[in-house]
């Protein structure tokens, strides 16, 4: 994804509450030889840009003063309850330099699994995105993870995932997390329940003990 950006030159409190009244947004980009680069983005058009799954989890095009660089979108600051961003920081991208970052997993086919399909199980999905790193050519928009083979009792594992080449994952102690547990909704009657009614009805069919006869 592109986006234009331009030359931030008034940095403070106050300079950014000005900015922002004009429909600007400021931001900072990290990274490279030289120092941080203050820079300021059309507001609207970072709002629309930031509802994209591919802004948050992409290289994107960076434009400024007819230049184009690579960059990541590293952090977004909101106001509290308006519908206005505060502030973005972008990391410059080398080509040559591992990064590290969180890619969203796209589940698709758990309608045609035998648990959906035939076992009226319902599907959770325990971990929407994945933690991962490689080089900038490598970074994928996503990971799909296909379910068509779930079954019932069944739980989908990382070691289960083919992961794109050049990509690792990056579980922070777990070698192989859950992604996706199968649950189902139809509860199993247990076998002691159809014990105690027959225990019952042999109880009601035992005839009265007589009592002991007076001497």
């Amino acid at each position: 994804m592109k986006f234009v950006a331009f030359e931030r030159a008034k940095q403070g409190t106050g300079a950014s509450r000005r900015l922002r009244i004009t429909g600007r947004t400021p931001g900072i980009v990290y990274g490279g030889t030289g120092e941080p680069q203050s820079i300021e983005l059309d507001h609207n058009a970072l709002w629309h840009a930031l509802k994209k799954e591919a802004f948050h989890a992409s290289i994107l095009e960076m434009e400024m003063d007819g230049k184009s660089s690579q960059v990541l979108l590293r952090d977004v600051q909101y106001h509290p309850f308006k519908q206005l961003v505060l502030h973005v920081d972008f990391q410059k991208v080398d080509a040559n330099t591992k990064l590290h970052m969180k890619v969203p997993l796209h589940y698709v086919k758990a309608e045609e699994s035998q648990a959906v399909k035939f076992e009226a199980c319902v599907v959770n999905h325990v971990i929407s995105e994945l933690a991962v790193t490689c080089l900038p050519a490598d970074l994928p928009e996503f990971i799909e993870v296909d379910l068509s083979g779930l079954k019932k009792g069944a739980s989908l594992h990382l070691a289960d995932v083919q992961l794109p080449k050049g990509v690792t994952a990056v579980t922070h102690g777990k070698k192989n997390p859950v992604l996706v547990s199968v649950v189902s909704t139809v509860a199993e009657e247990a076998p002691a329940a159809d014990a105690a009614p027959a225990a019952d009805a042999k109880a009601a069919a035992k005839p009265a003990a007589k009592p002991a006869a007076k001497k």
